[in-house]
């Protein structure tokens, strides 16, 4: 399986001018012709192109089912794309992107849910499209003016919030590991963040599917790992595998230290490991 590349971003605007967009919902129209993103150092002439995000929001959502297909088959599971599920906050409007689920329905009871992916990925090159009908590769993200994927700020917050309705929405969410799907790197102002969100349990995560987004150096990971870009399908298969069998739970308290040793002090009088986990987590939910 091929990652993310600027071939697939190439994929994407044929078969979108093949199948139903203009030029002017792809592309910015320039006077010097129409480009995916604004090259740097040339005037934006007051131009937004928001048409595209819909259409590639849809793309990216049936690539990545169709990527990640072979994970869940070794697992027994599904992939499914707009997972349904009331009991974690997840309805037809704020559905899940893509889900491993033990069936191929997408109304989904809570526990049927193995994995979620939150998918934040857009078009990270620029290019240009040319009168030959050619796109033409121009220059990776650093030679433009748009902030692709996870490199925007209101992408991060917004999977950040999703990922946190799933997790306050109660107990049903607790076991299901949540990782936020990127084709592109973090700023640095981001490494901190999701790290604390990783160690806290928050989101399991983030995951940049792009190998080789630019020519030069790029952020390839934080320090504890709430971020990584997939050099291969190999890591992201023991990546899934790993989530998917550890029996995680999520929990989080804010307990006077006193009130907190005497949750410990009465867990640590369970037999065995998993007996004292499971007495701890049941007295810090009540």
């Amino acid at each position: 399986m091929y990652l993310w590349n600027n071939e697939i971003e190439i994929q994407f605007f044929r078969e979108a001018l093949k199948k139903f967009a203009s030029l002017e919902q792809l592309f910015y129209k320039l006077q010097s012709g129409y480009f995916a993103y604004i090259p740097k150092g040339i005037k934006s002439e007051g131009q937004i192109l928001q048409s595209r995000n819909t259409l590639i929001g849809q793309f990216t959502e049936k690539w990545s089912k169709s990527f990640f297909e072979p994970v869940p088959k070794e697992l027994g599971l599904f992939a499914v794309n707009g997972v349904v599920c009331e009991k974690l906050g997840l309805s037809r409007q704020t559905s899940a992107d893509l889900a491993f689920c033990t069936s191929n329905e997408i109304n989904q009871k809570a526990e049927d849910i193995k994995l979620i992916f939150e998918i934040k990925m857009s078009i990270v090159s620029n290019y240009q499209f040319q009168q030959s009908g050619i796109i033409k590769f121009v220059g990776d993200y650093k030679t433009h003016k748009g902030y692709p994927s996870l490199m925007r700020s209101d992408s991060m917050l917004k999977a950040i919030g999703k990922s946190i309705n799933i997790r306050v929405s109660g107990i049903p969410s607790t076991k299901i590991p949540i990782v936020v799907l990127g084709n592109s790197p973090i700023t640095e102002s981001y490494l901190k963040k999701v790290d604390f969100l990783k160690i806290s349990r928050v989101i399991q995560g983030f995951l940049s599917l792009n190998p080789q987004p630019a020519e030069s150096a790029f952020v390839t990971s934080s320090l504890k790992g709430g971020f990584q870009t997939a050099l291969n399908f190999q890591q992201v298969l023991n990546y899934c595998q790993e989530l998917v069998a550890n029996n995680m739970n999520y929990f989080s308290s804010m307990l006077p230290t006193v009130k907190l040793g005497e949750l410990i002090t009465i867990a640590s009088k369970e037999n065995n490991d998993k007996a004292k986990a499971e007495k701890f987590l049941n007295l810090i939910r009540s």
